[in-house]
């Protein structure tokens, strides 16, 4: 890829830069000061070879921050920068949220104080990870060295370590963020943190993590070989989506997709199981189901042999008006291409969520964020890079995980550190990571539930768009650090 800044591994200068801020919160007013820099990885031979590059915000009334939480928040991926947790809930200025279903990704853009940022009780750092955002891999060939579930973990690890030593702050609270593929770096992080890393230990304890859009598993990653019917895992999110879209019951969302689930986890499950066994009225039972949960047809069903999946579910929920719902999130929706061979070749990759969301997302970080926090980079913002290619299959990220899945990386994480919380936060709407494998996560995982909550929310993968979904999640994750478990029973 071409470069807009010139540097070389050899002669590689740190970027460092501050600025000043001041925010109303709680109807109090804040001063803050900001450091974003290069933190830089370097060979035994003392070549820089690589960058994780954060954006950090500190109260600045702050005498003495012992008891003072740090959050470490960053996107998944593998390859996105902290773009979207940055521009769209917790840093100081955000989008505002206005129509949901955007007709166009076109402005006006508009980017307010952000009324719901968590600074006045916690010190805030974005992350771009290597080879994301403001983030570098400077020397290609070193690519092994970061991207790879347990290569990036310990890289977040070993900023972390770094961070709090300059900024003297091993004795506050720490805390996670991840988004998407974020949960993976965050339980694998907190796995390795209290046993062991490729080389040494780190002993680093998490007070908390915050998993939104979860994707830790009890399989071998996330999506593979989970030992469980994976039209079983995503019922309760296509039954939100009918829900949204077609109203099929007086109801609230959260009663008729549990109550999808409870349908799920025994009859439909069951039914899968017998399959051509299945005959006559018990049959007939379960596609009448399966039609009034979902909203899909007795034809598609027939089709398929009763098994629906996301592809084909986006289109069939909305099929008679030739549209199409977004994978990340399941209450917008864009127009089906024509003809239906160009729908089903391409379709798939077209969300129209990033659609209309992504020139938003980008245009305010770089047109109001990073000026105000006095960056001026020559290098160009990576917002997501392609890990692995959709057309040949090509993957630079090593998925192998030796040291453990994330589920157990998690589990090891919470008992050998009594008193460390989890939240899952997770959207009814999302068919990229679906609200049905957090359940199934948390049945099989063996995590110590008393330390352990989840809820959903009426949203999608990035939860908080929305103005209402933004004020909720934030409060949540509030409540979170100051203690309290949102959601706690909710099953």
């Amino acid at each position: 890829m071409y470069k807009t800044e010139k540097f070389s591994p050899n002669d590689f200068t740190p970027a460092r830069f501050e600025a000043q801020g001041e925010i109303t919160l709680n109807n109090h007013k804040i001063s803050y000061h900001t450091v974003s820099e290069d933190n830089v990885f370097y060979h035994n031979d003392g070549k820089a070879i690589a960058s994780i590059f954060s954006y950090s915000y500190f109260r600045s009334d702050v005498e003495d921050n012992t008891a003072r939480p740090v959050i470490f928040c960053y996107n998944g991926g593998p390859g996105s920068s902290s773009l979207y947790v940055h521009a769209g809930f917790l840093g100081t200025k955000r989008i505002k949220y206005e129509e949901l279903d955007r007709p166009t990704a076109l402005p006006p853009y508009e980017v307010i104080d952000n009324p719901d940022c968590l600074l006045d009780i916690a010190d805030i750092v974005f992350v771009d990870p290597v080879g994301t955002g403001y983030g570098l891999l400077l020397d290609d060939s070193e690519a092994k060295t970061f991207f790879g579930v347990e290569e990036d973990a310990e890289a977040l690890l070993m900023f972390i370590e770094k961070w709090i030593s300059r900024y003297k702050r091993w004795r506050s609270p720490k805390y996670l963020i991840g988004e998407s593929y974020g949960c993976t770096r965050s339980a694998t992080a907190a796995g390795i943190a209290v046993t062991r890393g490729a080389e040494h230990s780190y002993n680093i304890a998490f007070d908390g993590i915050v998993m939104i859009g979860n994707t830790v598993t009890v399989g071998k990653y996330f999506g593979r070989e989970i030992p469980v019917e994976p039209a079983v895992l995503s019922f309760p999110t296509w039954a939100g989506i009918n829900w949204f879209h077609n109203h099929p019951a007086g109801q609230t969302l959260e009663e008729f997709a549990m109550e999808a689930k409870q349908f799920a986890d025994t009859e439909y499950l069951s039914a899968l199981y017998q399959g051509d066994a299945l005959q006559g009225e018990k049959r007939e039972e379960i596609i009448k189901k399966l039609c009034y949960y979902t909203g899909v047809s007795r034809e598609y069903l027939e089709e398929r042999s009763l098994r629906i999946d996301d592809k084909t579910f986006r289109t069939e929920v909305v099929r008679d008006r030739n549209i199409a719902v977004a994978r990340f999130d399941g209450r917008i929706t864009r127009p089906q291409y024509k003809p239906w061979i160009v729908e089903d070749a391409i379709g798939m990759r077209d969300d129209a969520s990033t659609d209309r969301y992504g020139a938003y997302f980008l245009s305010a970080l770089n047109g109001v964020i990073f000026p105000g926090l006095n960056i001026e980079l020559e290098r160009v913002y990576i917002s997501s890079y392609r890990m692995k290619n959709p057309d040949t299959g090509q993957d630079k990220w090593n998925r192998e995980a030796p040291m453990g899945t994330t589920g157990e990386q998690l589990r090891n994480a919470m008992i050998r550190t009594p008193g460390m919380r989890v939240f899952f936060a997770n959207g009814w709407y999302d068919t990229a990571t679906h609200i049905g494998t957090v359940y199934y996560t948390l049945d099989h995982a063996g995590l110590p539930m008393d330390r352990v909550t989840v809820k959903g929310y009426p949203s999608g993968h990035m939860i908080y768009i929305g103005e209402e979904n933004v004020k909720e999640l934030c409060e949540d994750i509030r409540s979170f650090i100051n203690g309290n478990m949102p959601g706690k029973g909710k099953k």
